[in-house]
């Protein structure tokens, strides 16, 4: 073994940023020289199980010189894949802490494992250190080598073992801040989502979603656990957003779990995280979202598709407020505000069995209905209108102009897909279009397909009386006035979204009682 490769292999170290890099570089730079068989690195693991803590040795990198048995030096599976702690010279070597060296392996034939390869190859001598760094035993260096290795090169060994470790150390530290900053990178994300997600805003003015307005009010302040029930596409999360917005926790990140959308086996690796290497496919650190919301609001979408097998652990975490990531020991705390969602019927599914009842109380402290669409036909004219200008802007066209025959189609439909329906529904109205007056014909169960059909549908149905004539209009001038801020004329006024001219908008503001200015909108 050469001490000048090994001096080289140190000048490199120093310059590395990532764990792999670093034991490829001790092992191949120790191989480099050609009369060393095989070098290695073994990690020390550890897990938690219900039994308690376990550590073994877990070969990490390897590289050599293979010579008649052709074998391949850089494998990491196999018969010495993993070692147990005290077991063998290696496993010795990473309990006591002391290096072991055999200058000439005839004198010790006992020790070899595979002595068929050992000769094979020539192996004369094998030596190991522990990778120790700050106290603590990261592994064990090995190597074996077709020479006697002398003590001053045992020596060497020692110091270098000592300046990998060193290096193993540093490059885990550079990987937590790369970590933490993407972390942060993730945070920001989540901020940057929540910021220009459309539909923040809870429209409407009807007696059913005043009642949830006034509820998210009373609970937003406090740090309470919330439970949001309705159907498909009411608008779940956005109650959700407004409670995180209304809380003092609102500078922190509002965290998204789709709990229907996660495989079974992955349920604790999403929510609590993972170490390296804690089970197949593992191959680098991952944080959970219980950690990435900590400080701030996690919001659990569709929460009655949990597995029960899962739903005790998250009870845990909900109760004391910590959790460990898979394969490992480190208990960590977690302060987070957890909002849940779902259109499952949960006390249903508590009277069956297949969700636990003290999971839905502690989620449930305060429960909050969101009314179905066709609860709320009040708030379709305000709503039809903010989904059609945010279409239209996403599609870069104009917005097109709502029709009383439009507004009485959305009416009578009962829209079992809710507000999701709805935004669907318009913006394919908006794209078929083209900037036209919005026609639904074919996009709703009983809508006209045409023109000629809405007229001929039309002449059997009764006439709508004068009041209910003016209702209308008054609805849609509102409307109107509410997407425009306010404003009667100009670019993006009232008038311009109606298609008519200021001067008759001002004419019908008057005659029905209205002022232009910016409209009352109810925020949520």
């Amino acid at each position: 073994m050469k001490i000048e490769a090994l001096q080289g292999v140190m000048l490199a170290l120093a310059a590395a940023r990532s764990t792999p890099e670093v034991l490829r570089q001790i092992v191949e730079g120790i191989a480099s020289c050609r009369n060393v068989v095989l070098a290695r690195i073994w990690l020390t693991r550890s897990a938690a199980d219900d039994r308690g803590e376990r550590r073994w040795l877990e070969l990490a990198a390897s590289a050599g010189n293979p010579g008649p048995t052709r074998f391949d030096p850089t494998r990491l599976d196999g018969r010495f894949a993993r070692f147990e702690l005290g077991q063998g010279k290696v496993g010795r070597v990473a309990v006591t802490g002391v290096g072991v060296h055999f200058e000439r392996l005839a004198d010790d034939d006992g020790w070899i494992f595979d002595k068929d390869w050992a000769a094979a190859e020539g192996v004369a001598s094998f030596a190991a250190q522990p990778l120790v760094a700050r106290g603590e035993t990261l592994g064990v260096l090995a190597l074996f080598d077709r020479k006697p290795i002398p003590a001053a090169d045992v020596a060497w060994l020692r110091t270098f073992a000592d300046h990998a470790a060193l290096a193993i150390t540093n490059a885990r530290a550079f990987e937590e801040i790369a970590e933490l900053k993407r972390r942060l990178e993730l945070e920001n994300d989540y901020l940057r989502a929540e910021a220009a997600a459309p539909f923040h805003d809870i429209l409407g003015n009807s007696p059913a979603l005043q009642d949830v307005l006034r509820q998210i009010e009373r609970v937003a302040p406090t740090d309470a656990g919330v439970l949001v029930l309705g159907e498909s596409g009411v608008g779940k999360e956005l109650v959700a957003h407004a409670v995180h917005a209304r809380s003092a926790r609102r500078e922190r990140p509002l965290v998204r779990v789709n709990c229907g959308a996660i495989p079974g086996g992955l349920f604790e690796s999403e929510f609590f995280g993972h170490v390296r290497g804690a089970f197949t496919g593992a191959i680098k650190d991952r944080v959970g979202r219980f950690e990435l919301a900590d400080g701030g609001t996690l919001f659990l979408d569709e929460v009655g598709e949990i597995p029960l097998e899962h739903q005790a652990k998250l009870l845990r975490v909900l109760q004391e407020g910590t959790f460990e990531r898979i394969g490992e020991t480190k208990t960590r705390k977690t302060d987070v505000r957890v909002i849940a969602a779902t259109n499952r019927d949960l006390q249903r599914e508590v009277e069956r069995g297949r969700f636990r009842a003290d999971l839905y109380y502690r989620l449930g402290v305060l429960p909050i209905e969101v009314p179905p669409l066709r609860e709320r036909r009040e708030d379709l004219p305000v709503l039809a209108q903010h989904v059609v200008a945010l279409a239209a802007r996403r599609l870069n066209v104009r917005a097109p102009r709502l029709t009383p025959a439009a507004l009485d189609a959305l009416a009578a439909y009962d829209w079992p897909g809710n507000v999701r329906e709805l935004q669907h529904v318009l913006e394919r109205a908006v794209i078929l279009g083209r900037g036209k007056p919005l026609e639904l014909g074919g996009l709703l169960p009983g809508a006209p397909s045409s023109p000629k059909a809405a007229a001929a549908a039309r002449a059997d149905e009764p006439l709508p009386t004068l009041a209910e004539f003016k209702r209308r209009e008054r609805a849609l001038i509102e409307a109107a006035l509410e997407r425009a801020g306010g404003k009667l004329s100009g670019p993006g006024g009232a008038a311009e979204i109606l298609g008519v001219k200021p001067t008759t908008l001002a004419s019908k503001l008057v005659a029905l009682g209205l002022r232009a200015g910016r409209q009352r909108r109810t925020r949520g």
